[in-house]
């Protein structure tokens, strides 16, 4: 039994500050989920390919997050704390691979910096999820997730928008074939700025709690030295799972393949269905005939429009999101909150937002699909996470948080290798809409399975400090 009343409640800004280095994270995960499909198909790749490309994101989680977990539970330094050191090193790599991408020369090495960028992401985020275990009393948790997804929501808008702001602004969106438009680009160096500089805000404005037996905490981390030792931890951890984690994990499964089959798809799925003006295929134009490559110039810059207004209304699930946050925010400050009705109403919501795209037949109208996406999206990222923390070690709450990402990426990974493309073809069709279809019943799917969740400690998020039982 670890009794968690000695840590004092925190201010509002004290928990701003830990959190707002997820601005910058977002702005990372929201250029690589808005435009690296678009980047592909720059690049030369089919529809079908995009899935496959993605591979390496998930795979980079998988590997990367459970091994970040445990390394930073047994970080400890007097003056850069535990978990500050992976968020700067993150950062510094996330930075400078966001400077590089769109500057890909060959689709090959594009692929190979979206898994470059996702495992130096993954090094920065998933220590800020155990901060704020480690730092705010139970009864604060909820709080502290919801103003993560606040921070997040706001970064989803404003980066998945930054291609079409830029544009705006009088930078072309317009390119010859295989180059990334500048608008692009610029956008995602903008991104890479926003990214190291939230962070560093974070690093400078918090402190972290030293071990409570720096001792003991010593001689723990000596016992236990050495890469084998490592990975026997991190899988014993596994095998000892809580409950409560395995059953979370089959709604985060659900959930994750949904945002997969978006962040991979919808850019496809959305230029062709809604605004009719699918990317040129450059064989399928004579580039030496001035007459065919002038159609194929107008037919890039119809896609690239389209590319940036499905960003843009992509984003409105980030400002979505943030409502959603803040209304959670101001809500769990106070008041109780029954965090599996909320997730589960959360996810079907979603789902409905998913669906709704199959039948839309004006651009404006995506706005709503996405609002009701950006609820799922605000739940995610914070009711699962608060869940959890009530039911696990605090010791352990780095690995733990790690090996929960495993339920994140799995799913991607079985999208990624063929799932995602076999699935919505089988169930529902050959157009790549269908993607946005199979999405939704995925995330219903997932909101009904909260009913797996009984434990009412985890359920429900109390007013006053409690004890947690591990």
């Amino acid at each position: 039994m670890n009794n968690l009343s000695h840590k004092p409640k925190l201010s509002f800004w004290s928990i701003f500050n830990m959190s707002f280095g997820f601005l910058g994270i977002q702005f990372g995960f929201a250029l690589q989920g808005g435009f690296m499909s678009r980047i592909f198909q720059t690049l030369g790749a089919s529809q079908d390919d995009i899935p496959a490309l993605w591979i390496a994101a998930p795979l980079t989680g998988l590997l990367v997050q459970p091994i970040i977990g445990y390394m930073s539970d047994r970080t400890w330094s007097p003056r850069w704390g535990r978990r500050k050191p992976f968020f700067l090193i993150g950062a510094v790599l996330s930075t400078i691979v966001l400077f590089f991408l769109p500057n890909s020369p060959v689709l090959w090495v594009a692929a190979g910096c979206l898994w470059v960028l996702d495992a130096s992401i993954n090094i920065t985020m998933e220590p800020f999820r155990a901060l704020v275990a480690d730092k705010l009393p139970d009864s604060q948790r909820s709080y502290g997730f919801v103003m993560q997804t606040l921070i997040i929501g706001v970064g989803t808008w404003v980066a998945s928008n930054l291609p079409w702001l830029v544009n705006q602004l009088g930078v072309s969106n317009e390119a010859l074939p295989g180059i990334v438009p500048m608008s692009v680009k610029i956008a995602f160096g903008i991104g890479g700025v926003v990214f190291l500089a939230s962070v560093l805000y974070t690093i400078f404005t918090t402190t972290e709690y030293p071990p409570e037996d720096l001792e003991e905490f010593k001689k723990e981390n000596e016992a236990s030295k050495g890469f084998a030792n490592g990975v026997k931890e991190i899988f014993a951890s596994i095998g000892q799972m809580p409950k409560t984690m395995k059953l979370l994990g089959v709604i985060q499964f659900f959930s994750w393949f949904s945002f997969f089959a978006m962040w991979s798809l919808a850019t496809p799925a959305l230029t062709t269905h809604v605004f009719n003006a699918p990317a040129p295929v450059e064989t399928a134009f004579n580039m030496a005939d001035e007459g065919s490559k002038a159609l194929f110039m107008t037919a890039s810059k119809s896609y690239n429009d389209a590319a940036d207004l499905v960003g843009s209304y992509m984003g409105m699930y980030g400002l979505s999101s943030m409502a959603f946050a803040l209304l959670l925010t101001f809500y769990a400050a106070k008041r109780s909150i029954n965090r599996k009705y909320i997730h589960m109403f959360s996810l079907i919501a979603g789902g409905l937002g998913f669906i709704s795209m199959y039948f839309i037949n004006q651009p404006q109208q995506l706005i709503y699909s996405f609002i009701l996406i950006g609820i799922s999206w605000g739940s995610i990222l914070s009711m699962p996470y608060a869940m959890l923390s009530s039911a696990i070690n605090p010791k352990k709450m780095g690995i733990y948080m790690g090996i929960f990402n495993m339920f994140i990426v799995i799913p991607q990974i079985i999208a990624a290798t063929g799932g995602l493309n076999y699935l919505y073809q089988l169930i529902f069709g050959e157009a790549v809409i269908n993607a946005m279809l199979l999405a939704g019943a995925s995330l219903i799917i997932g909101g009904l399975a909260n009913f797996l969740i009984t434990d009412k400690n985890v359920i429900t998020h109390q007013a006053e400090d409690r004890e947690v039982l591990n």
